[in-house]
């Protein structure tokens, strides 16, 4: 099934001339509060027909100047509704694998959070050194297991632990007695909410956390504030403005080699495309600071 291209024509191009590729990942199988983030991807490829070529922070037309390709959906439980978590993370971590062997700067689009493992096991078996994957969420997600499954939503950060990776959660208000004191033991380098919101310098803190070079970024979306953001799966109050994050994420670009992302858990809204649309634009954001 042929997929639409993110920002439409603008970038047309062809998969060899394209630096960073999408790759959709509509699965949901965990979700526990409100459903429907297996159409967060072509929500956010409809959305993206709406997006201006030109950037004015960046002065440019991203479209332009990194080329995008759109590559067609992986782990489709719309199609295939019994899929498997082991059989999304199966192909998901070898399209992935593919992607990065033929020189691309993935931005996969999900779906819920646990399809992350598999983008970043991807990269842990490719890569012959470490990296911090950078969390933007609400939520913890390092539970061990979750209503039966180490694969839930909630327990994909564990999974990157598991990997032997460093992460920096950034945004975090919420999380259980577990995750407290898998914390504590760990010494996971939290930037809460109330951080950002108490403290200007966050931002230099939290990046000086950052122990390697290379960084992948997983924004679960409820990281933002849901007044920004109301269209995800279990919003939270208290998170992050749009220029709260994208200035933290313009500095992880500037100051370590960002090697992918991903951008997950969009459950769009039946009265809005506020939620859709600002998704849309914080991917197109993410391919223009690879410019920097």
């Amino acid at each position: 099934m042929n997929t639409r291209q993110f920002i439409g024509s603008e970038a047309k191009t062809t998969y060899v001339e394209a630096k960073a590729v999408i790759l959709p990942i509509p699965y949901e199988a965990t979700t526990t509060y409100r459903k429907g983030c297996e159409h967060g991807p072509s929500a956010i490829l409809e959305a993206s027909d709406q997006l201006e070529a030109y950037d004015d922070e960046l002065q440019q037309e991203t479209c332009l100047k990194t080329r995008i390709y759109t590559c067609n959906a992986v782990a489709d439980t719309r199609q295939n509704p019994h899929l498997t978590a082991e059989e999304m993370l199966e192909v998901t971590t070898k399209t992935v694998s593919d992607l990065i062997g033929d020189g691309k700067f993935v931005v996969a689009l999900g779906g819920e959070h646990a399809i992350t493992e598999g983008v970043v096991r991807a990269y842990h078996q490719i890569l012959s050194e470490p990296f911090t994957v950078v969390q933007i969420d609400a939520h913890g997600d390092m539970r061990h297991s979750f209503e039966g499954s180490i694969y839930n939503h909630a327990c994909v950060m564990r999974r990157v632990l598991d990997m032997g990776l460093p992460t920096l959660p950034v945004g975090i208000r919420s999380i259980c007695k577990e995750e407290a004191e898998l914390i504590e033991a760990q010494q996971i380098p939290v930037t809460w909410a109330r951080d950002i919101y108490y403290d200007a310098n966050w931002i230099e803190k939290a990046i000086n956390k950052i122990t390697t070079e290379k960084v992948f970024i997983t924004i679960d979306l409820d990281g933002l504030d849901p007044s920004l953001l109301p269209g995800v799966g279990t919003p939270e109050p208290g998170g992050l403005n749009w220029y709260e994050l994208t200035r933290f994420l313009k500095e992880v670009f500037m100051k370590h080699q960002v090697i992918g992302c991903d951008v997950m858990e969009l459950a769009p809204t039946s009265d809005s495309v506020v939620s859709e649309f600002t998704a849309a634009k914080l991917v197109y954001k993410l391919i223009g600071y690879l410019s920097l």
